[in-house]
């Protein structure tokens, strides 16, 4: 079948999904790095964890010559390498529940700068922090009176938002602790 077949048969046949349309595409970009199972790239978040997956990125999946045992490259920065070095049990126990099967034998840590290869800018994000917590009123008033010297507008706001938070957190700490 020609590109002017293919073209007016798809044409025939109304709307598509758009992952219909790149499934094939993205199976031989995905298998060209070994990959025989993209889900491994598209959800990695949810195969290793949210944090694991904000200090690393699959990059390629190397088979033995025999077909088992195959080796995952994980792309990190040298400051998670040690941190990601010990995951690399759980790592590999998770990727092997997506293939189904003990593929993957060995896990391979590898360090770049925090924005990745040329031929893709990988960029590593770090886990979410953790929203400021509510001021109370009684708070909010303690702060203020806390900066109430400050001439300077702005760095009085600031002092202020930053009082309100820090006690927020000292009262939260104390009642933990209780």
């Amino acid at each position: 079948m020609t590109d002017v077949q293919t073209e007016a048969k798809r044409r025939r046949r109304g709307f598509e999904r758009t992952s219909g349309l790149l499934q094939a595409r993205i199976r031989e970009a995905s298998e060209a790095r070994g990959f025989s199972e993209s889900r491994l790239l598209t959800h990695w978040e949810e195969i290793v964890g949210e944090a694991t997956a904000a200090m690393s990125r699959p990059v390629k999946v190397s088979y033995a010559k025999g077909g088992f045992g195959a080796t995952l490259t994980l792309l990190t920065t040298g400051a998670f390498a040690p941190m990601v070095q010990a995951e690399v049990p759980k790592i590999r126990d998770r990727v092997n529940a997506v293939y189904g099967y003990n593929a993957i034998s060995r896990i391979h840590v590898t360090q770049t700068a925090p924005t990745g290869f040329s031929e893709g800018r990988v960029a590593f994000h770090g886990p979410k922090p953790e929203p400021a917590p509510e001021l109370t009123p009684e708070t909010k008033a303690e702060a203020h009176t806390l900066s109430e010297g400050v001439r300077d507008e702005a760095l009085r706001q600031a002092l202020e938002k930053f009082a309100g938070t820090f006690l927020t957190r000292q009262h939260h700490k104390m009642k933990e602790e209780k």
